[in-house]
């Protein structure tokens, strides 16, 4: 792993609650062994509600997202973008870039490539520059701090594992998160704005259970209780060797 190597995650997603869904158990361990982790948004989440207006429901939705951080003593980040309208321009790229100059990330986790839905693939896009171009000096005005490199970077499953195609995605690595399943499921929880809306359509508390139900497919896959997955990035200049497996086995 190398002498090098910041102890700091970053997860990069979409909209408040994608974490906690699609890697908050791989989160919550790498904080339980001393890892530094933040999670950051593209967007506030300010079509999340059927009924209060942008503004009001963007503001809720930041204190949750910075709530179910803070239960892993984590960081919450926003880029300022728009639901629906996450787009890699050359705005949100430097946006994208300066976080992580400021992060200092070595573990970057964000969406697959291809997903179900546009904002997710456009956060992809941003995650996947930023780590690369981060740690050039010149790509940031920001300072470069001690440290800095490309960084690992793993792909979580698209929502429910299944890509636009209807197949399951086949991970590069599966990781137990058995021991901290309950974690994962506070963190969803304090997404209460988003876990309302889906109990009064659903008419039972689907928003946990679905995330539940998926721990428990990807956990069939090494034979434990509750596990989530990661395709790892091994284009030209990434580390190839599989560090979430080397950290969490």
């Amino acid at each position: 792993m190398g002498d090098r190597m910041n102890r700091v995650c970053l997860g990069l997603f979409a909209h408040p609650d994608d974490a906690e869904i699609l890697c908050g158990g791989i989160l919550t361990r790498l904080k339980g062994i001393g890892w530094e982790v933040h999670i950051a948004t593209a967007t506030a989440g300010d079509c999340g509600s059927a009924t209060l207006p942008a503004a009001r429901i963007a503001a809720i939705r930041r204190k949750e997202a910075a709530a179910a951080a803070r239960l892993i003593d984590a960081t919450y980040h926003c880029l300022g973008q728009r639901d629906v309208n996450v787009i890699f321009t050359h705005a949100s790229n430097r946006r994208a870039i300066d976080l992580f100059r400021r992060i200092n990330p070595s573990l970057v986790l964000t969406h697959p490539r291809v997903d179900y839905m546009l904002d997710h693939e456009q956060t992809h896009l941003l995650a996947r520059s930023a780590a690369f171009a981060y740690s050039i000096p010149n790509a940031s005005k920001l300072p470069l701090l001690p440290g800095a490199r490309i960084p690992w970077l793993y792909y979580v499953d698209p929502l429910e594992g299944r890509g636009p195609d209807g197949r399951i995605v086949k991970p590069s690595g599966v990781i137990d998160i058995t021991a901290v399943i309950d974690t994962k499921l506070a963190m969803l929880a304090c997404h209460a704005s988003q876990r309302q809306w889906l109990a009064a359509h659903h008419g039972m508390d689907e928003y946990l259970q679905a995330a539940r139900r998926h721990s428990a497919r990807r956990g069939r896959l090494i034979k434990v209780k509750y596990a989530e997955a990661v395709c790892q990035h091994l284009g030209h200049a990434f580390p190839s060797d599989d560090l979430l497996k080397k950290l969490l086995g």
